[in-house]
């Protein structure tokens, strides 16, 4: 029997599934000790209104330039909830583990978690550990649930974008998309192409402290990337959203793979950019906030949002035109979150 493998009898809830939450996953994710093994946890009681949000990860590879699916599960749940302007607290985390997946990786992968939780300044408090047969899954799938709290009056949300409003990116768009896949494809790409997973409950909460209500809407430019975010904001608020190409924040690196594989970054997933909708009084104010702050030093002012044709986004290319900008039928770059 191969000590350092991951088998069966660890998710069957025997001696094989105790040895391994107290020796490895309980020490490395939350350094909780054994006697706090309980069906729940008891969390304190906080003043505000509650956020709450839940998400699946099954990113391909799971060690990608830039992160790990530990890393990327805390980073994409905290921005959900700091997307929503709430202050993120406690994450839940689930782990679907394959048959014969090694003990070493597993132990990376809950260090990148209990770091990423750690700098977000969340706490991991619960989970749940199972093991399914070789084969019938794909290394190891995450699950999170994160509750934050809304400490503030402000109504942000995607149907809150108002005509007038101007539209800031917080940094280069792609990265993380194309780091997935040249990681994926083992293609070589140097080392200018990394992940920019990371947190964005920081960032978020200087903007909301700088501009007040003339913050409309917080968003994550996930899956589907920039314009496809764009898009369901369009419909949820029933506005209109012209971009300017020219003022598209993409690396020459990403811009060149993309352009060698036939790919749009503006529908390439990131993981650490949030797209930000405000007042036109009070965008400069803004940018220079998300500039000044660390993950924010290539925010860019990229469009406005107007009132006409509810659901349509255009752009505005360099040589002069416009084209309509619609959501994919399916998907560029499947499994990178």
């Amino acid at each position: 029997m191969n000590s350092d493998l991951i088998l069966l009898g660890h998710g069957s809830g025997g001696r094989l599934s105790h040895q391994l939450l107290d020796e490895l996953i309980i020490p490395v994710l939350c350094q909780g000790a054994v006697s706090e093994q309980n069906d729940a946890a008891v969390l304190e009681s906080v003043t505000g209104r509650l956020a709450y949000t839940t998400d699946s990860f099954v990113v391909d590879p799971i060690f990608f330039p830039g992160g790990t699916i530990g890393s990327l599960a805390v980073h994409g749940t905290v921005n959900d909830l700091a997307m929503m302007g709430a202050r993120p607290l406690w994450l839940s985390v689930g782990l679907i583990i394959e048959e014969g997946f090694g003990k070493t990786e597993l132990k990376a992968i809950l260090k990148d978690m209990r770091q990423a939780a750690d700098r977000a300044g969340v706490k991991i408090v619960t989970g749940d550990t199972k093991v399914v047969p070789r084969g019938k899954a794909d290394k190891i799938f995450i699950s999170s649930s994160g509750i934050g709290v809304i400490e503030h009056g402000l109504e942000i949300h995607g149907a809150n974008a108002r005509a007038g409003d101007a539209i800031i990116v917080s940094g280069t768009i792609g990265d993380h998309g194309i780091a997935v896949m040249a990681g994926r494809e083992g293609l070589e790409v140097g080392a200018d192409i990394v992940s920019d997973s990371a947190a964005l409950n920081g960032l978020a909460g200087e903007i909301i402290a700088a501009v007040g209500g003339a913050l409309h809407v917080l968003r994550d430019p996930t899956r589907g990337g920039v314009a496809t975010t764009l898009k369901e904001i369009a419909l949820q608020s029933g506005v209109s959203v012209t971009l300017r190409e020219e003022a598209l924040p993409i690396t020459p690196a990403v811009r060149g793979v993309c352009s060698l594989l036939g790919l749009d970054p503006l529908f390439v997933a990131n993981e650490g950019k949030l797209l930000a909708f405000v007042a036109p009084e009070a965008a400069e104010a803004a940018l220079a906030v998300i500039k000044r702050h660390p993950l924010g030093a290539r925010a860019a002012l990229i469009g406005t949002v107007e009132g006409a044709l509810p659901g349509r986004v255009r752009m505005e290319t360099v040589v002069g035109g416009l084209r309509t900008v619609e959501m994919l039928s399916g998907e560029q770059l499947p499994r990178i979150c």
